[in-house]
């Protein structure tokens, strides 16, 4: 091999490539620190007011087919340009004429009824004893060591019997529920009836587990893309009043008796399609998330409109109620989900993570803890305590449809403490149990509070539906669908039920097989 010295060596030839190869990294480098200044930019969400600064710069004020979101997007793609094209002192300079605008928008109010006053008050009347009778303030703090010092081994004991009896799950039966994809299922509160809804704007009632028909309701002339339950409907509500809400396509908030197949009510505001509906834990109050950008709150009893809340930039598909009724979650196709304070009609914690449109929200039953699935196949876990996302899910291969969470209801409590002498057990033994029934009852009592929240289910556009445990966010079960495409999931209250609702039209249930009878 001849000696290399400075007169033979020659230019490596890669040297071009790799030129090339790092000006492209720098491209795509660049291209990324300008989206990020993009999202920092202060734009105006008033069509209006997109229109006149698009003029104002010397851009088209709309294009063939381009939705307001659509155009806001282009505004901000186009000043991002024109800061990049100025560099970073333009940047700061923009970012400092722009200061006197964010100052204006830092508190944006809009002259609210009587009513929705009236509706606040009520509201913070309902949820401020719910919330004593949860956490009492002069016991908060002792409550919360309490908890930290439960035994180990009693927390151990509990999870292993729950999740042992979630992964005994398994599919009960499938039936056809429509003539079209069935879009929504929700379990009565007691647990006995099944509302479907279905892309074809009929709600129909079901017995359950045997699946047969009980009535249909029609009153949406297109698809319907929410079901509520009045919180006492199937119990102690009067089946002449309300106990079920729907949401349609053609933009009708429906209100339903157990009575009739007729609407009691058609709640009209919505310009655009309704999508998730909710009833408020009191009952007295409605929220509907709707295409037209907005979600809304509707009075129940004199079925007006109280508030019609924007915040979104593009449509809001996803609405659910905390369970003390102070808080409200709306998720939207802007993959940004927001938590508001009924209260005072403040954001409480904005939800970016995503970076797909959010498609369910649920709240865990301790009330601090949010749940978002979203067509990004991820569900993420945000804690308003922290106000941060707590854990990441890689879900599904295909859009997160719904989640839902077990929500114990005490009606169900059952606590029968053995009174017959097993073989293999110690007759002392049993009378230490005769000795002691209240420490028993009280023990079984924690178990039942404790399985609240303690799992959850998700849906998705993989056909499956999955089983998550709700403290270390691991998979419990994965349950299969005879679909491409699960719509929906729903829980009973005592947690012996799972349903699902298709794209091919059926709805599924799932059940350990030894706790049902047909």
């Amino acid at each position: 091999m001849p000696d290399i010295d400075l007169d033979t060596l020659v230019d490596d030839g890669n040297y071009l490539g790799s030129e090339r190869a790092r000006l492209e990294n720098q491209v795509i480098l660049d291209e990324l620190e300008r989206k990020k200044k993009a999202r920092a930019l202060a734009v105006p969400t008033d069509d209006l007011k997109v229109r006149a600064r698009l003029r104002e710069i010397g851009e088209p004020i709309t294009l063939f087919g381009e939705r307001a979101a659509d155009r806001r997007d282009r505004l901000i793609y186009v000043l991002s340009q024109i800061n990049a094209a100025r560099g970073e002192d333009a940047m700061a300079v923009d970012e400092e004429s722009s200061e006197e605008s964010e100052e204006e928008q830092e508190e944006f109010y809009t002259p609210g009824s009587l009513e929705l006053l009236e509706a606040r008050r009520h509201i913070a009347e309902y949820s401020l004893p719910r919330l004593e009778l949860r956490y009492p303030a002069q016991q908060r703090i002792a409550q919360q060591r309490l908890d930290s010092r439960m035994d180990l081994g009693r927390i151990v004991d509990i999870r292993k019997k729950v999740f042992a009896e979630v992964k005994k799950f398994s599919n009960l039966g499938s039936q056809i529920g429509d003539e079209r994809p069935i879009s929504l299922v929700r379990f009565a509160p007691n647990n006995e009836v099944l509302a479907t809804g279905s892309w074809s704007g009929t709600v129909k009632l079901w017995n359950v587990p045997a699946c047969t028909e009980i009535t249909a309701l029609r009153g949406h002339s297109d698809k319907v893309g929410g079901i509520a339950w009045h919180p006492a409907a199937t119990l102690t509500q009067s089946k002449e009043t309300a106990n079920l809400v729907s949401g349609g396509g053609e933009g009708n908030v429906n209100l339903w008796s157990l009575k009739s197949d007729q609407p009691l009510a058609v709640m009209k505001g919505h310009q655009d399609r309704v999508c998730r509906v909710a009833f408020h834990p009191s009952g007295k109050y409605v929220a509907s998330a709707s295409f037209d950008t907005t979600w809304r709150l509707w009075d129940v009893n004199t079925t007006t409109e109280l508030l019609l809340q924007e915040g979104h930039s593009k449509e809001v598909y996803a609405v659910d109620f905390q369970n003390d009724g102070a808080l409200v979650a709306s998720g939207g196709l802007d993959a940004i989900g927001r938590v508001w304070d009924l209260r005072s009609g403040r954001t409480a914690m904005v939800l970016d993570g995503h970076v797909q449109a959010i498609l369910s929200v649920a709240f865990s039953p301790n009330c601090y803890q949010v749940a978002t699935g979203a067509s990004d196949d991820t569900i993420r876990i945000w804690d308003m305590r922290a106000i941060r996302s707590l854990y990441t899910i890689p879900a599904h291969l295909s859009n997160v449809s719904d989640i839902r969470f077990f929500h114990a209801n005490d009606l169900y409590f059952k606590h029968t403490p053995p009174d017959v002498t097993m073989n293999g057990v110690d007759e002392e033994d049993k009378d230490k149990r005769k000795d002691d029934p209240e420490k028993e009852f009280k023990q079984a009592q924690e178990e039942w509070r404790y399985r609240s929240g303690l799992f959850f289910a998700s849906s998705g556009y993989d056909g499956l539906v999955k089983l998550w445990s709700a403290d270390d966010w691991q998979l419990l079960r994965t349950l299969s669908t005879d679909a491409g495409k699960v719509m929906s999931v729903d829980i009973t209250s005592d947690g012996k039920m799972i349903a699902s609702g298709t794209y091919n039209r059926n709805f599924q249930l799932f059940a350990p097989e030894e706790t049902v009878e047909l």
